[in-house]
């Protein structure tokens, strides 16, 4: 019997089937944080620090989440936006350029994700889509067209809770950052990496009274040429949309 898919990719990723890693070949390390040179406009964010969140136990955060799939019209706050990026890829501090260390576990420190957000409905943010830049706790407005809401909707197997979200969470998996070091057992990592961040997601939320709904089925073709992504080096891994209750 053929091997499926799926055994044969764990199969091929066993460490007894890794050669020499890119790293322990001399390459150089890949960037922190891919350069951002479409930006329309670069919006500064509050930061951690100066932004006031309700106090909850966490065992009430764990307890009362669930998926969420309707919201409110209500919009969210600069601040509260800041503060579910900062508990998903915020920064705490950069070693000599060699990695970062962030609010969630990444395997090796890669941190191999460009967090890009489709909004809709956030207090002093015009619509559309955006990137955030981790290492500068910034906000990247970039070129996108009017219909993406619908769009992004329909490419991910119609599912319009895009449409209504207050703002929808896309995670941009960068190949080269993980496979530098881990070659193809890098993808595996990749993957655990996505179900940590959004499960920051899934915690901050639930502390500022909004709710979230994972999202896996998408046509992944469809859904990285939307965001201008080559769907090999670059591709959307993970995805959740997010508002008010």
């Amino acid at each position: 019997m053929t091997d499926s898919t799926g055994k044969e990719f764990m199969r091929r990723t066993r460490y007894q089937n890794m050669g020499p890693s890119l790293q322990e070949q001399g390459a150089p390390q890949p960037a922190l944080q891919l350069p951002c040179e479409n930006a329309l406009e670069i919006i500064a964010l509050p930061a951690i620090d100066q932004i006031a969140t309700p106090a909850m136990d966490v065992r009430q955060a764990l307890g009362q989440r669930k998926t969420l799939r309707k919201y409110s019209e209500q919009s969210l706050s600069l601040d509260e936006l800041a503060y579910l990026l900062w508990a998903t890829q915020g920064v705490k501090s950069v070693k000599e350029n060699a990695h970062t260390f962030r609010v969630v576990p990444s395997a090796g420190a890669r941190h191999a994700f460009e967090t890009y957000l489709l909004i809709n409905r956030v207090e002093d943010l015009q619509p559309g889509l955006y990137r955030y830049l981790a290492l500068d706790h910034t906000l990247a407005r970039l070129p996108a067209p009017a219909d993406l809401p619908a769009s992004l909707s329909e490419a991910s197997l119609k599912q319009s809770k895009i449409a209504y979200s207050a703002v929808t969470f896309l995670w941009v998996a960068v190949r080269e950052r993980m496979v530098w070091r881990y070659n193809e057992r890098g993808y595996r990592y990749l993957h655990l990496d996505a179900g940590h961040v959004c499960q920051n997601l899934c915690t901050a939320a639930e502390t500022i009274d909004c709710g979230l709904c994972p999202i896996a089925a998408y046509d992944d073709d469809q859904v990285n040429a939307l965001l201008g992504l080559d769907g090999e080096e670059l591709f959307v891994i993970y995805m959740a949309s997010l508002g008010k209750k």
